[in-house]
């Protein structure tokens, strides 16, 4: 039985494991915090994302915790309307083959589905790392190693596993911060609406799909990431949004209760040269993190941890081989990705007020009569 040995347990690691343990590979999975993670913001599942999670049989699990698609209202600071885009436009501009989950469901997914065939070890790292042609060899934090054909590093936009074996870090840091937490019920925004608010320099967001099932999301220029970080987030948001309505103070009260529901983070990329080196591999963000402002995250996550295992299996043992054509047929989605996230920054963030009424005048263009179906199109185009 061929063995690996998978660092992280978010998506692109428990995919991999799941895809690997299908073709029937012998999987450890390794995890520096000592408990999974549960919380995170809600994520859309579309193009080869949704085919991989419908290939690795996620999508009956899935769509028990699916949610219908929702209205979606850009705000004044006040919380006053400004326009309206309906749920029936992003139906059509995303079409059937997509999916809006919260990741902690996608989560919860692929962990039970990757448990039948993998052995998880939370609270464990990886101390060093040595390979030949034939086998890669890992020691660990406590004290145990293990021998495996293939080490794969899952391990984030900050992967120590990249660090350790590529000798670089490649993860290129911007001038943003984003904060993403499950929220409970929110007063003054209308159910199966979010409500968002974009003006220079910051974004926020609050979705109400009722109790338990609503969430928030910020994101906003910043010169000194550190600094914010070192605030924390309840006074980091206060600071920055305090001065919303639309649902956006309902979401702070909620987080001062428990702050460590929140993905709080500076806004980083990672570039990297190359993927793979021996028989060590990265996959997810720990390789081509593309950035919240592309979307896609976790469907590339899915899709690339499903195209490897694809790789492997039709190589065997020609691991190189593998590799080498996995990465040739990944790379150019990854790249159009980052490009977007470069567009992205501007409309999440935009510079100027002018900024943000060319983004308001587009929108409200995309909503006219004969101009709806071909921006739907432009939509359905970019995001299969």
């Amino acid at each position: 039985m061929k063995r690996a040995v998978v660092v992280g347990s978010g998506i692109a690691g428990l995919t991999t494991a799941l895809r690997l343990g299908q073709d029937g590979w012998g999987v450890t999975v390794l995890e520096r915090a000592s408990a999974r993670r549960s919380g995170g913001y809600m994520l859309n599942l579309l193009g080869m994302g949704f085919t991989a999670a419908e290939r690795l049989g996620l999508l009956p699990a899935l769509s028990e915790r699916a949610f219908d698609l929702f209205d979606s209202v850009m705000v004044r600071e006040d919380g006053q309307v400004k326009l309206m885009m309906p749920a029936t436009f992003a139906q059509g501009a995303l079409g059937p083959r997509t999916m809006t989950v919260f990741r902690s469901d996608l989560e919860s997914a692929l962990f039970a589905a990757a448990s039948e065939y993998a052995e998880f070890r939370f609270g464990t790292t990886v101390s060093a790392v040595e390979q030949d042609a034939d086998r890669v060899r890992v020691a660990l934090s406590d004290g145990t190693s293990h021998e495996a054909d293939l080490l794969i590093g899952a391990d984030g936009v900050q992967s120590a596993t990249r660090t350790a074996v590529f000798g670089a870090d490649y993860r290129v840091d911007m001038p943003y911060m984003v904060a993403a937490f499950p929220i409970g019920a929110v007063s003054d925004v209308p159910e199966q609406s979010a409500a968002t608010f974009i003006g220079p320099g910051r974004t926020a967001g609050v979705v109400n799909l009722g109790p338990e099932r609503s969430s928030a999301f910020f994101t906003y220029g910043c010169a000194d990431p550190a600094l914010e970080l070192a605030r924390g987030p309840v006074d980091a948001l206060r600071g920055s949004f305090g001065d919303l309505a639309a649902g956006v103070p309902d979401a702070i009260r909620h987080l001062e209760k428990d702050p460590s529901i929140v993905y709080f983070d500076r806004v980083s990329k990672v570039v990297a040269p190359a993927w793979s080196k021996g028989r060590v591999v990265l996959v997810g963000d720990a390789a081509w993190c593309v950035t919240l402002f592309a979307g896609h995250g976790a469907s590339l996550a899915l899709a690339g941890a499903d195209q490897l295992g694809a790789g492997l299996l039709k190589h065997g043992d020609d691991v190189a081989a593998a590799l080498a054509e996995w990465e040739a047929g990944l790379r150019p989605e990854v790249t159009k990705r980052q490009a977007h996230a470069r567009r992205g920054a501007a409309y999440y963030v935009p510079p100027s007020r002018f900024h943000v009424r060319m983004y308001e005048l587009m929108t409200r263009t995309m909503m006219l009569p004969g101009i709806r179906g071909l921006a739907q199109r432009g939509i359905k185009r970019q995001t299969s």
